[in-house]
């Protein structure tokens, strides 16, 4: 078993394609494209075992075949949660703001669907990382997402309606990437 998890594939998967490595691709080597059982990650998985193939490998199958197969909404809910790499992430958020039904204005949901995709980091500053997007401290504010000022409690039940809906989308994403998963042959100790 290469991952725990079907959260752990999907982290990892992530995590492996932000990696700029032009030896990324060698699993390809091991893809049939005729074949009928469509048990490709079966073989992947006991190729790691022996060692035949990196787990850099495997994670870059996983990436491809997610990438691939899952529902383009749900795909956007992974990279904006879980992905590191800026360019993606970014157009990922940007494809997911239009999904989410609110009463809240635009530049509120927008806001909104930014700061739950890029959370606010301890730290000093809340930077941690140079290769993190890191918004500034006055971005999180919920009273700057509403230009027409609302109260207090209104702006708090959109951003939890908001964020209520991107979890769904999250959980949603993860089952299906996980019957994607168990069709491919890659069996996990857990569902997410």
């Amino acid at each position: 078993m290469i991952y725990s998890s079907v959260l752990a594939a999907v982290v990892s998967a992530l995590a492996a394609e932000a990696i700029d490595n032009t030896s990324k691709q060698a699993w390809q080597k091991l893809y049939e494209p005729g074949s009928e059982d469509g048990h490709d990650m079966a073989t992947l998985s006991s190729s790691v075992e022996r060692g035949e193939i990196s787990r850099m490998d495997a994670d870059c199958w996983v990436f491809a075949r997610l990438h691939s197969q899952l529902k383009p909404r749900h795909w956007d809910a992974l990279v904006a949660k879980y992905s590191t790499q800026e360019g993606r992430k970014v157009q990922s958020i940007s494809r997911l703001h239009p999904l989410v039904a609110s009463h809240a204005p635009h530049l509120f949901i927008v806001s909104a669907v930014t700061a739950w995709a890029i959370p606010k980091l301890k730290g000093a500053d809340g930077k941690r990382s140079s290769d993190m997007i890191v918004l500034p401290a006055e971005y999180y504010d919920i009273n700057r997402w509403d230009p027409e000022a609302r109260p207090e409690r209104t702006r708090r039940r959109w951003k939890k309606g908001i964020e209520d809906v991107l979890e769904a989308m999250v959980s949603e994403a993860l089952e299906a990437a996980g019957a994607i998963l168990d069709h491919e042959g890659l069996s996990m100790k857990n569902a997410a």
